[in-house]
């Protein structure tokens, strides 16, 4: 491996993305960021010069997929570390949802990140290293009323990232699932999108504001020293928890799945005939 990596990030406009980019730019490593307007690279295009190459990129267009991360490692020559962060928040309740909402967060949240993997897979499969960062959420193994869109997006996120992680495995190419609890990224603010609230549901939707209103949300910048002991692992993890809320929420969700499965166990017995 060489002593300086080579990244490419998407989303990296603001929040995670923007902090990982900074990161690793800080430390002497070459970053291809992309956003859909990166103009808000600008600055750092000023501070860190060559070393960054934005790239316009709306990753729900596949095309356009395979046209930067090819365009990233002409650039510079190789691919080390691959991070899918682009995504927005869905609120709505299930009954809510339109097919275009549904539609429009599963491309964004898992097909773009899907179209970005495969892209960069064949310079990685080539080189014989690499490591995909999929960008999930405490929200891809628990699940929370008014946002089940994007659970969907995630939860699938999950799914087929712990398949390609055994796929990849003897190309020496490594896959994290990083999953944060909440962090004052624009995630709820400015990137959300949201559906029209059906009266019936203004119970639910109040108890959602609550909580919400009542988290204790992580600072992103300190993400950064975080996500470079990841990608500078010998042995990286599969997943890993951002922020000090996701293990309680995680261990209380799957003691209860496990109760409840052992509760139903012969049920489950007897219908194997």
């Amino acid at each position: 491996m060489p002593s300086s990596k080579v990244w490419f990030i998407t989303g990296a406009s603001r929040g995670f993305g923007r902090e990982w980019t900074i990161a690793a730019l800080e430390r002497g490593d070459r970053v291809a960021a992309t956003a859909r307007d990166t103009s808000s690279l600008d600055d750092l295009v000023t501070k860190y010069g060559d070393a960054l190459l934005p790239l316009q990129l709306d990753v729900t267009d596949r095309d356009a997929d395979v046209a930067a991360v090819k365009q990233a490692h002409d650039r510079f020559g190789r691919l080390d570390v691959v991070i899918n962060n682009a995504g927005y928040g869905h609120f709505g309740m299930v009954e809510e949802l339109t097919e275009a909402e549904l539609r429009a967060q599963l491309e964004t949240n898992l097909f773009g990140a899907v179209w970005v993997t495969q892209a960069a897979l064949p310079f990685l499969r080539e080189q014989g290293s690499g490591h995909i960062i999929q960008v999930s959420s405490i929200g891809g193994i628990s699940a929370f009323p008014g946002i089940g869109a994007y659970h969907a997006s995630k939860w699938a996120l999950e799914g087929i990232s712990q398949s390609l992680a055994q796929e990849v495995a003897g190309f020496g190419i490594f896959v994290t699932l990083v999953e944060p609890g909440g962090f004052s990224t624009d995630w709820s603010g400015p990137s959300a999108k949201h559906s029209d609230e059906n009266p019936a549901y203004d119970q639910a939707h109040e108890a959602s504001r609550n909580r919400s209103s009542g988290a204790d949300p992580g600072d992103p910048t300190a993400t950064g020293a975080a996500i470079l002991k990841i990608v500078d692992a010998e042995q990286p993890p599969l997943r890993v928890f951002f922020g000090k809320a996701p293990l309680g929420i995680a261990t209380k969700d799957y003691e209860s799945r496990l109760a409840l499965w052992n509760e139903w166990q012969p049920v489950s017995i007897e219908a194997q005939g």
